[in-house]
Parts: C-alpha cells; sequence; structure tokens
C-alpha cells in the first residue's frame, strides 16, 4: 500500500483534490471535526499521513512515505534527500525581502552591514545575503516575523509572501524576491527507482 505524506495548512485542499482526481480519497482530512492523522482509501490501495508542512520530506526522506507534496520554499530551506518529481502549480508564493514602509532601505544590498533579518528560512535568508556579500544576522524565528522590525529587533525580514496583505497591514513593503515557490510532488528515491507498490502507475496518472 503506497503511503502519501499530506501538509497540514494552505497547500491541503489542492492536494486532495488533486488526488481525487486520479481516484483516492482523503477528503476527511477536511472535516473540522476529524481528529485522525492516518486515513486509508475507499480503494483501501493507499493511505495518507496528515503533517506539517515541514515535516512532508522527512517522512518521505525516511521512508515512511513513498509520496509527499511540500512547497518549494521548504525543499530549498531544508535540502532533504528526495526526489522532486514535479511542479503541481498550485500553491504560489515567494520568499521575499520586506523592511518598514518608513525605512528608506529599497533594495537588500542598502541593509546595513552587520544588521538583523528575521527570518523562518535561515538557510535560504543566509544563502541569499551571503551572495550578495552582505554579511548580516540571522535571527531564527518561528512565529511571526513581521513582529521583528516592528520591535526593532532587526531591520529586515525574510519570509513567504503571497498576497502581500500581511506586509501592508504590518506597515511593510517587499524590496526583494528570493525566489518563487509552488507546491511539488515529491517520493522516496529508492521506491521510485524500484517502483514499489507500483508507483510508477500512480505517478503517470499524477503528472498527466
Amino acid at each position: 500500500m503506497i503511503t502519501i505524506a499530506l501538509p497540514k495548512g494552505a497547500l491541503l485542499k489542492d492536494s486532495i483534490k488533486l488526488f481525487c482526481n486520479v481516484g483516492l480519497d482523503f477528503s476527511v482530512f477536511l472535516d473540522q471535526a476529524n481528529r485522525q492523522l492516518q486515513v486509508v482509501d475507499p480503494t483501501n490501495t493507499a493511505k495518507a499521513l496528515l503533517v506539517r508542512a515541514q515535516d512532508v520530506p522527512v517522512y518521505v526522506e525516511y521512508g515512511q512515505a513513498q509520496l509527499g507534496i511540500v512547497g518549494y520554499d521548504v525543499l530549498r530551506e531544508k535540502q532533504p534527500e528526495v526526489a522532486n518529481l514535479t511542479d503541481l502549480k498550485f500553491g504560489y508564493c515567494r520568499l521575499s525581502v520586506a523592511v518598514p514602509q518608513t525605512s528608506s532601505y529599497r533594495r537588500s544590498v542598502e541593509l546595513p552591514p552587520h544588521g538583523r533579518v528575521a527570518s523562518k528560512f535561515v538557510n535560504c535568508a543566509k544563502e541569499y545575503f551571503d551572495g550578495i556579500d552582505l554579511p548580516v544576522e540571522i535571527v531564527p524565528l518561528s512565529g511571526s516575523v513581521e513582529l521583528g522590525p516592528i520591535t526593532g529587533m532587526s531591520e529586515a525580514i525574510v519570509d513567504l509572501v503571497s498576497t502581500g496583505k500581511t506586509l501592508k497591514e504590518n506597515g511593510l513593503i517587499e524590496i526583494d524576491v528570493l525566489y518563487e515557490s509552488s507546491a511539488r510532488l515529491i517520493a522516496h528515491p529508492l521506491s521510485y527507482r524500484l517502483n514499489r507498490d507500483h508507483l510508477s502507475s500512480l505517478l503517470e496518472k499524477l503528472q498527466n
């Protein structure tokens, strides 16, 4: 039986729709009264795990799931040993540098050397600022990074932006985009190569 890791949050609805289109129904995860974290499809050919988006590639890398759906931003940040198979064309967003609207900075290179940048994406942020040869201190946060500049803890943030509404409501503006992100279909490398549980048949349906 194929096991699929599905992400909680913004990608879940479209992920479930994708699998429904190929005959696998995990829609029970959309029921707010549901507390199950693992369900078997009614056809009894696949099961799904409901996990935090950041944990999807972990379950796939360690072989507890053969397939998973995760944002490209998570793959870039974590660099897991998984097969990145397909851009699923939903869940579009971008990883951006943002500063207060009142700031004089309008490009990342204008930020002060050794200034502070708050982010959940520590590795991506470090790679970006190393790439523009600007030494900064990356302040790791796991919650609302917008508070970094608001409280004066940081000059800027690096965070995911979809509509830009959250930035605007908190008096922030984008000044640079690191990269664009969307949902990706990933697979456990060995299961993919060996076609365990007839994985290639399902993948063919998903990628069409």
